[in-house]
């Protein structure tokens, strides 16, 4: 019979042999580490790590959806404002994600919250409420250029709220009434100024033709004459009278 030494190593060695193989999912990569130093990256599927010789660090490779906290901005305009921001990014690198930055997801947290001060404090509070398409490009493209030393990706930036103080709510509420009463007085100014050119035009025609103004003169008083209910008084000119001797 075995003694209970072999039963005992035997059964180590079977753990050992065990504990050498992984699984890696579809979406996961293991950045191996030989003696300290790398080795290679590993997966997806099953996977071999010598123990005690080799170690391996788990990276997810899927699309990483991250809240920047609110941050307090002061645009070029000088207003306060209080912005809030969502990432998108992913690890397409698992060497450098885990060698060239201690916590790739922390990194990109800190780095996204001081870019995105940075980039609104350069713009006035109107790019910010009416921009806010270009300033996630702009955002986008510094945050992926800083990232792309980490081995991370940044496939896109939005900006969810842009909270302003009460005062500058009305201000602005005060500044859209204004604008609108602008735009009604142009356009009532040009309808008059388009009224006026009629006008003129109508007057030019008929100083061609005597006759074409007191046809004009006639029509204006049988649409007078419809209204039966009161007595209309109206003066007959001379040319009137000129044209009719003829």
């Amino acid at each position: 019979m075995m003694s209970y030494f072999t039963v005992t190593l035997i059964a180590l060695v079977v753990v050992f042999l065990l504990s050498m193989f992984r699984i890696l999912r579809e979406y996961e990569r293991g950045v191996i580490f030989m003696l300290g130093r790398f080795y290679k990256v590993k997966g997806p599927g099953l996977i071999i790590v010598i123990p005690v010789v080799q170690q391996m660090v788990k990276v997810d490779l899927r699309t990483v959806v991250m809240d920047v906290p609110t941050q307090d901005v002061i645009s070029r305009d000088n207003v306060s404002v209080k912005v809030n921001a969502v990432i998108y990014f992913r690890v397409v690198d698992p060497e450098r994600a885990i060698i060239q930055v201690e916590n790739f997801l922390e990194a990109t947290s800190q780095l996204s919250q001081t870019t995105l001060r940075s980039v609104l404090g350069q713009h006035e509070l109107d790019d910010m409420l009416a921009g806010r398409e270009r300033l996630n490009t702009d955002i986008q493209t510094i945050l992926d250029q800083q990232t792309d030393a980490w081995g991370i990706k940044v496939s896109n930036v939005e900006i969810k709220h842009v909270d302003l103080d009460e005062s500058m709510i009305r201000a602005i509420a005060k500044q859209a009434e204004a604008e609108r009463e602008r735009r009604a007085k142009v356009i009532h100014a040009n309808g008059e100024f388009e009224a006026a050119e009629k006008l003129l035009g109508a007057a030019n025609t008929l100083a061609k033709q005597s006759q074409a103004l007191q046809l004009r003169y006639l029509q204006t008083l049988t649409e007078i004459a419809g209204d039966k209910s009161n007595t209309i008084v109206f003066p007959l000119p001379i040319d009137v009278l000129k044209g009719l001797e003829k």
